[in-house]
């Protein structure tokens, strides 16, 4: 009888952690607005493309200037004086290897978009207008891709991490929150309304954003397994791939950091042997080194008129169409991936921080758009195979892909690394974000506890019923990407908050410690 009573004195313990702010309230609001997907597709649809267009076509700028602005702030915090504090004990060293570090920190936001962005997104530049005025195709399809996935996306990553690793390990702030990190400036007020409002958007956003990259790239999982196994692609073998990438993230997830690190590593030493063997074994070697080689020089030399173009007289709205998307796109996965880039780099200092996570996190991305990428235009260029006509053919870009990866020497090799890669990447991406929204659930954690394993397994799930759900509504997957871009709109304002507010509590810890 004694036990039961402690039993349920720490059941009601552990209960009273819980804030519900963050964890009832989200899921009512994303659980109403499947139920108004799924009841009313084409009146929701309407609406919220209406929305995203207002907001894309007459706030463009606004996503512009914040992006090329983070990128300044991020390397003026580097190299300053705030770039020296260590995260942590002044002394400290790294919790991780560089290496490991490393491999968290690209394996934890869109790894697994990157990789399948990286076998087809020259195709839809190839096709666009604006690529024609600028010059060749051989020129700029190749460019495009390096900008939209560069240093200006992987800047909200490095500088956020920045901001949140200060807070956790060097003020030892015990609410791991969005909100918490915006106190130096809002004050008491981050206990009130305005800090709630801000930390239920934050986690709106973030599930908004996992279902929205599970949408994008898994029907190529898809379409891989069924070319490999001679079966018939439906959404039954989607759910499937679902089902067991939830249970490979989910396994890890139980085993905390250690789990996350040991699946970033696997995930690396995946990549890393998919690009050396399309690289070395494509036939493609020379072009792909010197078609990448050019697209960085040509990336650079246009960098500030790719980053500031709003093409005012809407001749073909490549910005609102690209790059705005893909800015708001990375900010809405800023909820998640900066908190847990922050919490494993203890002992990093501030500049350490921002600049690995450009060394690691850029070279990365870069790497895999120009191998995957330029292979596939290598064919086409050099007349090998009509992937354009191909694809006008078919109509189905993850068909494509397939079939570009046909063109590869014992590509049945090349389509289970494919197959394996991505669930890994996928399961990576998921275990860190299940981490932070469960810490994320709780009214506040001490230094180095982690959630639970009930809250961890309650996000696993929460996370991945959601694209399930979604997978029978071919509406409701544009619909909640569609999402995601409104909801990147007042996370922008947010993120401005917590960078201006690191500056601030930056300065005031330096003058403390002179």
């Amino acid at each position: 009888m004694v036990k039961s009573e402690n039993g349920t004195k720490k059941d009601i313990a552990a209960l009273r952690r819980i804030d519900p702010a963050t964890t009832v309230i989200p899921f009512i609001a994303i659980l109403l607005l499947c139920i108004m997907f799924v009841v009313k597709p084409e009146e929701s649809t309407n609406t919220l493309t209406a929305v995203r267009s207002f907001l894309g076509d007459t706030f463009g700028t606004y996503y512009l200037v914040i992006g090329l602005g983070v990128l300044i702030v991020s390397f003026w915090i580097a190299f300053s004086d705030i770039g020296k504090i260590t995260l942590g004990r002044k002394g400290e060293k790294p919790k991780y290897g560089f290496w490991t570090w490393g491999a968290m920190v690209f394996t934890c936001g869109l790894a697994a978009d990157i990789l399948f962005y990286s076998l087809c997104e020259w195709i839809s530049y190839a096709q666009e207008p604006h690529v024609a005025e600028l010059g060749a195709v051989q020129d700029w399809a190749s460019t495009y891709p390096l900008f939209h996935w560069g240093p200006i996306p992987w800047s909200f990553y490095a500088v956020l991490a920045a901001c949140f690793g200060f807070m956790l390990h060097v003020r030892g702030v015990k609410k791991q929150k969005y909100s918490e990190a915006c106190r130096p400036i809002l004050g008491d007020k981050t206990d009130k309304a305005m800090g709630k409002v801000i930390d239920i958007l934050a986690v709106i956003a973030l599930i908004a954003g996992t279902a929205t990259t599970f949408s994008v790239a898994t029907p190529l999982l898809s379409a891989a397994l069924t070319s490999l196994v001679g079966i018939e692609g439906s959404k039954y073998v989607t759910i499937m791939i679902l089902v067991i990438t939830c249970l490979v993230y989910t396994f890890a997830v139980m085993k905390g950091i250690k789990g996350v690190s040991w699946l970033a590593n696997m995930c690396m030493y995946l990549f890393g042997a998919l690009l050396l063997y399309v690289l070395i074994f494509g036939g493609e070697t020379r072009y792909i080194i010197e078609t990448g080689f050019t697209a960085i020089g040509n990336m650079a030399q246009n960098f500030i008129g790719l980053s500031t173009w709003t093409d005012a007289l809407r001749t073909s709205s490549f910005p609102q169409n690209w790059t705005i998307f893909y800015w708001a796109y990375w900010m809405v996965w800023c909820v998640a991936s900066p908190f847990f880039m922050g919490n494993i780099s203890r002992g990093r200092t501030v500049k350490q921080v921002i600049l690995g996570a450009y060394v690691f996190g850029v070279s990365s991305t870069l790497i895999s758009f120009i191998v995957l990428g330029n292979y596939g235009l290598g064919l086409q260029q050099k007349g090998k195979f009509d992937v354009m006509a191909f694809f006008e053919q078919c109509g189905d870009l993850y068909q494509t892909v397939i079939a570009i990866i046909s063109t590869l020497p014992l590509h049945s090799v090349v389509l289970v690394l494919l197959i394996v890669s991505m669930i890994a990447f996928y399961a990576t991406s998921f275990d860190s974000i299940t981490l932070v929204a469960s810490q994320y659930s709780y009214r506040q954690l001490k230094e180095g506890e982690e959630a639970g394993n009930k809250m961890k397994l309650f996000w696993a799930i929460l996370l991945i019923l959601l694209p399930i759900a979604l997978i029978f509504s071919e509406g409701s997957m544009s619909n909640l990407q569609t999402v995601s871009i409104i909801a990147a709109f007042p996370i922008a304002l947010v993120i401005i908050l917590i960078i201006a507010s690191f500056v601030k509590d930056a300065k005031n810890y330096m003058d403390e410690n002179d």
